[in-house]
């Protein structure tokens, strides 16, 4: 199957490789942003204009839970390396990093700017993230913004 978003706020799932429709779930009442699968292949989740991240059971195709700790549409999600953390950003100066199976706010890593983009390495709880700060206090005559970590405690 072929997941994907689109501006009416649904999730269009095709068949793969032919790419013939075979279902389309409403998702969200704005667009759809963006869409990521957990490493355990248990979950999706979905970012919308909205400023909501609702994640989804894959087996099932039923929202199970809405994160809605932003204020401004959510651009870019990604899972940890073992699914347990879903981190979440927008313009907001902040990512949320909440726990999947409770939706708890584990961590609120501030940013000076709007994140662009977040993805956790795939073995260890660390975030990398970009961030539009070309404008801020670092060399406004960049044409990019810069990529920074967050590390996490490991819990072993």
């Amino acid at each position: 199957m072929f997941f994907l978003t689109n501006g009416n706020g649904c999730i269009n799932i095709l068949s793969y490789p032919e790419l013939k429709p075979v279902q389309s779930i409403n998702a969200h009442p704005s667009n759809c942003i963006c869409i990521k699968f957990d490493p355990t292949g248990k979950y999706f989740a979905t970012g919308s204009a909205d400023a909501l991240v609702s994640l989804w059971d894959v087996d099932e195709l039923v929202c199970v839970r809405c994160f809605s700790r932003l204020d401004w549409p959510v651009r870019t999600l990604s899972f940890s390396h073992d699914g347990k953390m879903l981190a979440s950003a927008s313009e907001d100066h902040f990512i949320d990093i909440a726990e999947v199976e409770t939706g708890d706010k584990l961590w609120e890593v501030q940013c000076e700017s709007p994140t662009f983009t977040v993805a956790w390495h795939p073995k260890r709880p660390l975030l990398a993230f970009a961030c539009d700060d070309k404008d801020g206090k670092y060399d406004s005559s960049r044409e990019a913004g810069t990529v920074k970590l967050f590390g996490l405690p490991n819990d072993s």
